[in-house]
């Protein structure tokens, strides 16, 4: 029954993410930690069109809760921040996601890479730019 619960509510906070945008990747919040784990080089979080999820944003969403393992977490509420780069080709590389429990990052991150799809790329001026994609994911444990 625990993990039903959680599960419930990894499902609703899952439709609550969003793509958070910034000006530059310098001003991302984990940027400190970000550029020893991932290649961040001409990577833009702002461009004249958005990286896209096949389907869009609810089929990105459905998918990344469909892949992500049920876990048992200690605390009321967990908060991630999830971040990868899609690529000028529109793969996905060096996921990474940092919070306040390290078995969600890590089922986060596993959600992610197992969403082995094709995204359409980034583009400014019409040409394809390596893209960081950020999202936050919060868990509220319901008793």
């Amino acid at each position: 029954m625990k993990k039903l619960i959680i599960f419930l509510g990894l499902f609703v906070s899952v439709f609550l993410f969003a793509q958070t945008q910034y000006n530059s990747v310098t001003e991302i919040p984990d940027y400190a930690v970000l550029k020893t784990k991932m290649k961040l080089e001409d990577a833009v979080t702002k461009a004249d069109s958005p990286a896209e999820f096949p389907g869009g944003m609810e089929t990105f969403k459905k998918q990344f809760s469909e892949k992500m393992d049920v876990i048992d977490v200690k605390s009321k509420k967990i908060n991630t921040r999830v971040y990868f780069i899609v690529e000028k080709t529109g793969y996905v590389r060096y996921v990474t996601a940092m919070g306040d429990d390290p078995k969600h990052s890590k089922a986060a991150e596993i959600a992610v890479r197992r969403l082995f799809v094709k995204w359409k790329p980034a583009t400014i001026k019409g040409e394809p730019v390596r893209f960081l994609y950020t999202f936050p994911l919060t868990l509220k444990k319901f008793d």
